[in-house]
């Protein structure tokens, strides 16, 4: 004998409500909010500028992953870390991505060096930019353990990409993936993890070495993604069609599984 099953509406409707509801919609976006503070590492005696980005909501968001994120050369000047609002904002206002944008520059830095060797001239400055993101990650682990460290992103454009790239290279357990925007010096970590992804202007080559070889890039699933955009609009300087564009791939990269 065969029995047809019928479910009631308000059966249905009892069942829909009961069952487990993922905490955001992948269709919702929240506005955002901006909180800015300054760091201070003593063991090197100085201070950090970081800008928080994050959804302004009344409703807990557990578990939201970390952007860590590192604007280009600014010559000293300031603010340059409030300049990408387009794509950090961006970031936050989907609701599960705590995002970092940290000033790696101060008015009383040295100017960075654009003579003699590039790679040498400049790494103490990456190093300082590397040693920026590892004290304002520790800083967020001790005082935001809520938020999910497993899967780091750190973003970087030009001078901020070669700090990246330096800094993956040099604590690659630290961090999930790597989204560098023209990134010109510092060669890009050869490895599967952290993934790497990097974004290319049409009008700055890297310099040699600094990009994978096509067989690196297929051995390790590393991205390298050619653009129409200069690389000087690649803060907010650019297009409304330039920084959608932009956008869209850096959400395709960090949601990609």
């Amino acid at each position: 004998m065969k029995y047809k099953i019928v479910f009631s509406p308000f059966l249905i409707l009892l069942l829909y409500n009961c069952a487990p509801k993922k905490n955001f919609s992948a269709g919702h976006y929240y506005e955002t909010k901006l909180d800015t503070l300054t760091f201070f590492d003593q063991s090197r005696n100085r201070k950090i500028p970081v800008a928080f980005y994050s959804p302004k909501t009344d409703q807990p968001l557990p578990k939201q992953k970390v952007v860590i994120f590192s604007h280009g050369y600014g010559a000293n000047k300031g603010g340059d870390y409030l300049i990408y609002s387009y794509l950090t904002q961006k970031l936050a206002s989907k609701g599960y991505y705590f995002t970092v944008s940290i000033q790696h520059e101060l008015p009383t830095d040295e100017l960075i060096p654009t003579e003699g060797k590039i790679q040498t001239v400049r790494m103490p400055f990456w190093e300082r930019g590397a040693e920026n993101i590892l004290y304002v990650l520790n800083e967020l682990k001790r005082t935001r353990p809520d938020l999910d460290y497993k899967h780091l992103t750190l973003i970087g454009h030009s001078n901020g990409g070669d700090m990246t790239a330096l800094f993956a290279g040099k604590h690659p357990e630290l961090v999930y993936k790597v989204i560098t925007m023209d990134n010109r010096r510092m060669y890009l970590p050869r490895t599967s993890l952290p993934r790497i992804y990097t974004l290319r202007s049409n009008d700055y080559p890297a310099d040699e070495g600094v990009l994978p070889s096509p067989e690196e890039q297929k051995k390790y699933h590393i991205t390298i993604q050619p653009t129409d955009i200069n690389h000087g609009h690649m803060d907010n300087k650019g297009s409304e069609k330039e920084k959608e564009t932009l956008n869209n791939f850096i959400l395709q990269y960090i949601e990609k599984q």
